[in-house]
């Protein structure tokens, strides 16, 4: 089964429940979950790149890679700036990053310890704060604190959801 690309998703954030104390346990739960993942993918299907999209390497790298933009974000809103600031849509930095050249342990503790300094930004937030938003600059609409991280949790799973896929592939 082919998951639908990430530009191509469609966002709903007309909740009003505070559902923030389970948003963070999914992004606490994120490093766990590839480290478990990637103990059981062979070391020879790291680094492929079929059709020339992004190895599993690259994948684990993007998370990383993204990491501070989520914690940029964070501080737009609390700051009470009008948008959230842009990303790279064509994600350059992951594509010429070379993770492929990387351990995949250090790419593992990368992204760990980018999260844990994200949860431990959340973490100090109050429940004011979770409701406050800003402009998302892609989609146009208002993003709450909230908001914003259910779209990290759910990139998160995007990549999971790509690395299993990758993992499949037979050499």
């Amino acid at each position: 089964m082919k998951q639908v690309n990430w530009f191509e998703r469609n966002f709903d954030f007309s909740f009003t429940q505070n559902i923030f104390p389970s948003i963070l346990e999914r992004l606490r739960g994120t490093p766990v979950r590839l480290e478990d993942k990637l103990k059981t993918i062979p070391p020879a299907l790291l680094e492929l790149k079929p059709g020339n999209t992004w190895s599993i390497k690259e994948n684990v790298g993007h998370l990383s890679d993204l990491e501070p933009l989520w914690q940029q974000r964070l501080d737009d809103i609390i700051s009470g700036r009008a948008e959230l600031s842009p990303t790279d849509l064509q994600n350059n930095q992951t594509t010429f990053a070379n993770h492929n050249n990387v351990p995949i342990e250090d790419l593992l503790q990368r992204f760990r310890s980018l999260r844990t300094k994200t949860i431990s930004l959340l973490e100090s937030i109050d429940e004011a704060t979770v409701f406050k938003s800003a402009l998302h600059p892609r989609l146009k609409t208002p993003m709450r604190t909230m908001d914003l991280f259910l779209f990290v949790a759910d990139h998160d799973d995007h990549h999971l959801a790509r690395i299993t896929e990758l993992s499949r592939i037979t050499v």
